[in-house]
C-alpha cells in the first residue's frame, strides 16, 4: 500500500486530503509544517508528499529544498497543493523539485489523476 505525507497547516485540508487518499487505498500521515514533515521523512520516507506552499516555521518551497539534502535512498514524489496559481509560483515549485501541482480546493478526481501522473497509483 503506498503512503502519503500530507503537509498543511490547515487541519481541515489535512482531514479532506486524508479522506480522499484513504478512499484510494493510500496510507496517510500528517505534518502541520515543513520542519515537522522533514523530520518525518528522515525517519520514514513516504512514496508521495502532498505539500502546501504557505505554512509557518518552514514553507513548502523551503521544505523541498531541504528534502533534497536529506540522505534518502530515493526522494518521494511531491505534489504541491496550494492556492498560488501564477506561473512564477509554479515554475519555482518545479525548479525546487516538485513533480506535480494541484490547486486548492481539490477533489478526489483531480488528486487521483495527479497521483497517477507521478506513478503512485
Amino acid at each position: 500500500m503506498p503512503n502519503c505525507l500530507v503537509v498543511d497547516d490547515s487541519k481541515v485540508i489535512r482531514k479532506v486530503a486524508r479522506h480522499i487518499l484513504e478512499s484510494l487505498a493510500i496510507e496517510v500521515s500528517e505534518a502541520q509544517d515543513g520542519r515537522e514533515a522533514l523530520d518525518m521523512c528522515d525517519v520514514r520516507t513516504p512514496d508521495v508528499v502532498l505539500l502546501d506552499w504557505n505554512m509557518p516555521i518552514m514553507n513548502g518551497l523551503e521544505f523541498l529544498r531541504e528534502l533534497s539534502r536529506l540522505n534518502l535512498d530515493e526522494l518521494p514524489k511531491v505534489i504541491f497543493c496550494t492556492t498560488e496559481n501564477d506561473v512564477e509560483h509554479i515554475r519555482a515549485a518545479v525548479n525546487a523539485g516538485a513533480d506535480e501541482y494541484v490547486m486548492k480546493p481539490f477533489d478526489r478526481e483531480t488528486l487521483e489523476s495527479k497521483l497517477q501522473i507521478v506513478g503512485v497509483l
